[in-house]
C-alpha cells in the first residue's frame, strides 16, 4: 500500500491555515486539538485523518481545495480550479465563443512569442502561457456547453 498519510497530512493542514484554525473549528465542529491531530506527523495519530465531510466544509469556505487537490494528484489525476465567477451568464451563444476563442489564442500566442524571443521559456513565462492555455481552455468549455444547448 502507497504510503499517501503523510501527503494527506500536510494538504489537510494547509486546508485548516487556509480557513484559520479558529473559523475551521466553528465550521467543522472540532476542537483546535481534534483538528491538530488529523494533520500532525506523530505516530499515535498517523492512522487519523479528517473526515470527509469536514473537508467538503472547509473547502466550501478555502481559497483552495487543498484536499481535494491532494486526492486528486495522488490518482494522477489533474484538477482546473476555476477562479471565474460571471456575475452574468454569457450571451451569445457559439458565435460569441468563436470570437472569444480567437481572440484568447491570439493572447497565447504573444504570450508564446515574447516568452521565445530569447530562446528560453523562464518558469514565469511558462506560469503566464499555462494561464493563457487555462483561460483558452475554458473557452472551450464554454463553446462546448453552449453546443451541446443547441442540440437539445
Amino acid at each position: 500500500m502507497p504510503t499517501f498519510g503523510p501527503y494527506l497530512k500536510k494538504h489537510s493542514e494547509l486546508l485548516v491555515k487556509d480557513v484559520g484554525i479558529e473559523a475551521a473549528c466553528r465550521i467543522t465542529g472540532k476542537s483546535k486539538a481534534t483538528l491538530g491531530r488529523y494533520y500532525a506527523d506523530h505516530d499515535e495519530h498517523a492512522d487519523r485523518f479528517m473526515p470527509i465531510d469536514a473537508v467538503a466544509a472547509l473547502e466550501q469556505v478555502s481559497s483552495y481545495p487543498h484536499v481535494t487537490a491532494a486526492l486528486a494528484e495522488l490518482r494522477g489525476i489533474s484538477l482546473t480550479f476555476e477562479t471565474r465567477r460571471d456575475n452574468e451568464t454569457r450571451k451569445g451563444g457559439v458565435n460569441s465563443d468563436v470570437v472569444a476563442l480567437s481572440q484568447r489564442f491570439a493572447m497565447l500566442m504573444s504570450e508564446y512569442h515574447q516568452s521565445i524571443q530569447d530562446g528560453v521559456i523562464s518558469a514565469n513565462e511558462a506560469r503566464r502561457l499555462l494561464r493563457e492555455t487555462l483561460a483558452l481552455q475554458q473557452v472551450l468549455v464554454d463553446m462546448k456547453l453552449n453546443l451541446e444547448d443547441e442540440t437539445v
